[in-house]
């Protein structure tokens, strides 16, 4: 699809600071494609805006109110970006933040949210919204993490709680030596027709931001299919990575890689939840499929897009 021909990014705000980042990454996104986005805040009760509106003239008032707010985080978020005023369409609505974006950005090329914070007094994107609506939504989603969170400051009160002595302890992780903006992105596949489509907006995504693109294959025997000679016997770990490299190279004769844009491929023998999660750390941007789970399994584990969404730690785009 060309730049010119692309649909409209739809990006959902509520004022609160994850909201904003998403905002600024969809302007950033637009700038650089020519998009067009949609600014979309869908607000309830819970927003403090007063009782409910009884007539005509008090709803205008409303959504004048509603408007001017929009056109504020609007006009905050796009500083510095060379972004064309004439392609933002701000759009409030009564309505609850997953039905809202499902419905608005049913024909989007994407739906772009922030991902809140674990522990946050609950605002209008509630609870995990980023989550449930990247496995509804049939356009891909976008979740984009600000870094810092409540859960850093939860992970410094357990370690304190488990070390003995009176001094106060931090819980640190190694940061990448590797400034963000250098990163590749990262596409997790797995053979399937909906890990295609995850490649190939990959693609897409690494010619826009002039990024390099790494495949990923995090695989278990299960996710090889029947290997041929093993039929009614367990496979040995190097033939099941055999057969993952010969998954991958199937799958990147499907696409075109695009002029410029450099691609390395790679295979691990690892569950894809626990190795996509470990590559976040290192990637500009992740990019998936909506791989699932099914009864018991997805009770209790939650999807694999799913646990990606919660526990990334770089912006991660969910693709249908």
């Amino acid at each position: 699809m060309s730049e010119t021909t692309k649909a409209d990014i739809v990006v959902g705000v509520d004022g609160s600071d994850e909201s904003f980042a998403a905002l600024k990454w969809a302007l950033k996104e637009a700038a650089l494609t020519g998009q067009h986005v949609n600014a979309v805040f869908g607000w309830t009760h819970s927003w403090d805006m007063g009782s409910e509106p009884d007539s005509d003239e008090a709803w205008a008032k409303v959504r004048h109110e509603i408007a001017n707010e929009l056109r504020a985080w609007v006009d905050k978020a796009s500083d510095g970006i060379d972004f064309d005023p004439a392609n933002l369409k701000l759009t409030s609505v009564k309505a609850s933040g997953t039905a809202a974006l499902l419905q608005i950005g049913k024909d989007a090329h994407q739906i772009v949210v922030g991902r809140r914070s674990l522990g946050r007094v609950a605002r209008w994107f509630m609870g995990s919204l980023s989550a449930s609506l990247a496995e509804e939504a049939q356009v891909p989603v976008t979740v984009v993490r600000i870094a810092g969170s409540e859960d850093e400051t939860v992970t410094d009160a357990i370690v304190n709680a488990l070390t003995p002595e009176d001094t106060t302890v931090h819980y640190t992780q190694p940061k990448p030596q590797v400034a963000a903006d250098a990163r590749p992105a990262v596409v997790g596949v797995d053979g399937s027709e909906t890990s295609l489509h995850a490649l190939k907006f990959a693609l897409d995504e690494a010619q826009v931001h002039n990024r390099a693109l790494n495949v990923m294959f995090c695989w278990q025997l299960k996710d090889l299919g029947t290997i041929a000679g093993y039929e009614n016997a367990v496979a040995p770990v190097e033939v099941g990575q055999k057969r993952a490299d010969e998954i991958l190279v199937e799958l990147m004769s499907k696409v075109e890689v695009p002029a410029g844009v450099k691609v390395t491929t790679n295979a691990f023998h690892i569950p894809a939840s626990k190795g996509l999660i470990a590559a976040s750390r290192y990637a500009s941007h992740l990019i998936v499929g909506s791989r699932g789970l099914s009864g018991l399994d997805a009770h209790f584990l939650g999807s694999v897009s799913r646990q990606i969404v919660n526990f990334a730690e770089c912006t991660v785009t969910v693709v249908h």
